[in-house]
């Protein structure tokens, strides 16, 4: 099982020409409604309660934020579908989007959030088959699974599934606070390093 020792916060970055780049480690990214817990996500995955800012006040993310997490880099992208932001800072989130999914070096997979008590909005729905249309790896994690019960999750797991259009299996649910569902997102990124690795080895042959 991957071990997380001692992961750090390494920059924000506005546009294309601040995104980090890695030949030798999977970028993964963390994307999102605002306040679906991305950041308690991003804690929990790193042992550091404090590493990315959680806040009661959605929209606090408005940079992609990266992570040095030792074998892999994390970038936590803007969290989307907050209505109390201007349209001026609407429209530049979503050029900061479109510019980090625009190549393939930016990113090698994406972690697609969304709350397991609720049925995914229009935007998650269109995060979705934006990242079906483009072919980026992506698993959808359904979060907050501390606040339902074992046979409600079951049937949300199944409902959300179906919503978009994928199978149970490829439905991860999570609890930041209770630690559901991490084990298995860490083997997850350890298949996303050993596919980076295998890459790295047929580009040195």
């Amino acid at each position: 099982m991957l071990k997380i020792k001692n992961a750090v916060y390494i920059k924000g970055a506005a546009d294309a020409k601040s995104f980090i780049e890695d030949e030798k480690r999977p970028i993964i990214a963390v994307s999102g409604r605002s306040n679906v817990g991305k950041s308690s996500l991003i804690n929990r995955l790193a042992n550091n309660g404090k590493l990315a800012r959680v806040s009661k006040e959605p929209g606090r993310t408005r940079l992609v934020n990266y992570f040095d997490f030792g074998e892999f880099i994390l970038a936590d992208l803007p969290g989307y579908g907050f209505a109390k932001v201007s349209k001026e800072e609407k429209a530049r989130w979503g050029r900061i989007m479109d510019a980090f999914f625009s190549e393939e070096r930016f990113c090698d997979l994406v972690f697609a959030l969304c709350d397991v008590r609720h049925e995914p909005s229009a935007d998650d729905s269109d995060m979705i088959n934006f990242l079906y249309e483009t072919g980026i790896p992506f698993i959808i994690i359904a979060t907050k699974a501390d606040k339902l019960s074992k046979s409600q999750i079951g049937i949300r797991k199944r409902e959300i599934a179906k919503f978009f259009g994928c199978g149970p299996g490829d439905v991860v649910v999570t609890s930041s606070v209770n630690g559901t569902g991490i084990d298995n997102l860490l083997e997850r990124i350890e298949n996303a390093i050993n596919v980076k690795n295998t890459e790295g080895t047929e580009e040195d042959e």
